[in-house]
């Protein structure tokens, strides 16, 4: 005879959600696999957690990759500014960002993400870090979100574009 299913909102009696959040999700995530298979549970299931951390998924990725962005951005900034810095170190993290950036990018990001928020962002990082006399970087980002994201794009071609 199969038990009764707990799908109630209650809330876990211990505080394993705010102890160890690792823990609580993989616990969480064996619950949920056995209410799809139809088993019954003799423990609730976190609802209101599970419900917030569903919720938030979505907005940490974009967050994930506007940080990349961002990153990158600056990378790209100071390969401009400085063209007699760590270059090559310069070069391979701008490469490293953008790449993830596009790993993770998912379609319905585009609408959200405001390039020229990120690259204002991006100079007010870099301002203090790199030699800005005679130097004008653009008011607004030269660049599109597609060339940020294409895999085949040059650093050097996307450098050209800030001066």
């Amino acid at each position: 005879m199969m038990e009764p299913r707990s799908t109630g909102r209650v809330a876990m009696p211990d505080d394993l959600y705010e102890r160890d959040i690792l823990v609580w999700s993989e616990k969480q995530a064996a619950l949920l696999r056995r209410l799809a298979r139809g088993e019954g549970l003799n423990e609730a299931v976190d609802w209101d957690h599970v419900i917030e951390e569903v919720g938030d998924v979505g907005l940490s990725e974009l967050h994930a990759c506007e940080s990349l962005l961002v990153q990158a951005l600056a990378h790209l900034l100071k390969l401009h500014a400085e063209p007699e810095g760590p270059t090559a170190h310069w070069t391979s993290d701008t490469i490293a960002f953008l790449g993830t950036v596009n790993r993770r990018f998912a379609p319905s990001m585009r609408q959200r993400i405001d390039l020229n928020a990120l690259y204002r962002s991006a100079v007010r990082q870099t301002r203090p870090l790199i030699r800005v006399g005679g130097i004008r970087l653009p008011d607004l980002c030269p660049f599109t979100l597609d060339e940020l994201l294409d895999e085949n794009a040059e650093v050097d071609s996307l450098v050209a574009k800030l001066g």
